[in-house]
């Protein structure tokens, strides 16, 4: 979209600049260019001098960043086509110093001002080209981390189910049930960089029901959540982080505290648990920091994550929400 865009805009400045550049000259001077100085053969020289420039001169010198060299030949052609417009074309029978002061503005004007604009329009250019570059990078990151999670998720419902169908195959279809609503957000509505604020709690409470049925006897679960509006939108698979992160890691016959929150934009969760610092390894930080990966691609400073490990182990995170549009 910004090519065309572009492209129409420099055709429009151009013949905007030519037609004022024409209007000045032939206007301004009136009686002159149109009595004696052949001003309309010389602009198709100054044309084709231009449009060098601008398709080989500069693309040539530009890429190659020899800037000096290119100033010095474009002075050079400035001399010689005024040179050129003098003693050919005008026959004025001027010095070389006057017809310099006298008519080297109309050569030098259209390159300078020619130039500037192709300047312009190669950076412009090469910023759409760079942002563009830097949003495929993101969105390729984005994918390999969510494919670092959703995988993870599976594999710890998988496994609750197993056990259940040896243990309590009565409640067996009930966790299918909620493994099929979660894999449902995880395979599908968690695709796109945003989704809804409600599906992704929703996705968090079957999540943790899921949870207080496979921890029954060992665990105590108090989830709490105070949000009276759903209209925003957060990214998919980033709470469930750091609640699966609090299940895996606390010790057996403890308490996990999980408390979700909405107060003007701000969402907070909050996830402590009792947890053995001697059996934590590498791979059990590899969530935490990709999480942290994922809130840099995608909120940068419109975030907080605070991690303690103390007595307990807490992990808090606060999102700046964006509206529904």
């Amino acid at each position: 979209m910004n090519f065309f865009s572009y492209k129409i805009s420099k055709i429009l400045i151009h013949l905007l600049f030519w037609t004022l550049f024409i209007v000045v000259s032939l206007f301004y001077f009136s009686d002159f260019y149109w009595a004696e100085n052949p001003f309309l053969q010389y602009l198709s020289i100054l044309v084709v001098i231009v449009y060098a420039n601008d398709f080989i001169l500069l693309p040539f010198f530009e890429k190659r960043k020899w800037y000096t060299l290119y100033i010095l030949i474009i002075a050079l052609i400035s001399f010689l086509a005024t040179q050129l417009y003098c003693n050919v074309f005008a026959e004025c029978g001027c010095s070389v110093a006057r017809c310099l002061s006298d008519y080297v503005w109309q050569t030098i004007v259209p390159i300078i001002f020619f130039s500037f604009i192709w300047m312009l329009f190669r950076y412009l250019e090469k910023k759409d080209e760079v942002e563009v570059i830097q949003r495929k990078h993101v969105e390729m990151e984005l994918k390999f981390l969510k494919s670092q999670i959703n995988p993870h998720v599976l594999f710890n419902n998988l496994n609750t189910i197993y056990s259940y169908s040896l243990e309590k195959p009565a409640q067996v279809p009930e966790l299918i049930l909620m493994l099929s609503n979660n894999l449902k957000h995880v395979l599908y509505e968690s695709n796109a960089t945003f989704v809804s604020l409600e599906k992704e709690i929703a996705f968090i409470d079957n999540y943790i029901a899921f949870q207080e049925i496979r921890t029954e006897g060992i665990k105590t679960i108090q989830y709490t959540k105070e949000i009276l509006r759903f209209d925003y939108t957060i990214a998919p698979l980033l709470l469930i982080t750091i609640i699966e992160n609090a299940f895996k890691h606390s010790t057996i016959d403890t308490h996990i505290d999980v408390k979700i929150t909405l107060t003007n934009g701000v969402l907070e969760c909050i996830c402590t648990n009792v947890f053995d610092a001697t059996k934590e390894t590498a791979e059990d930080k590899i969530g935490l920091q990709n999480l942290k990966k994922r809130l840099d691609l995608i909120y940068k400073d419109n975030y907080e994550l605070n991690i303690e490990a103390k007595e307990k182990y807490g992990v808090t995170l606060k999102l700046n929400l964006t509206r529904n549009s």
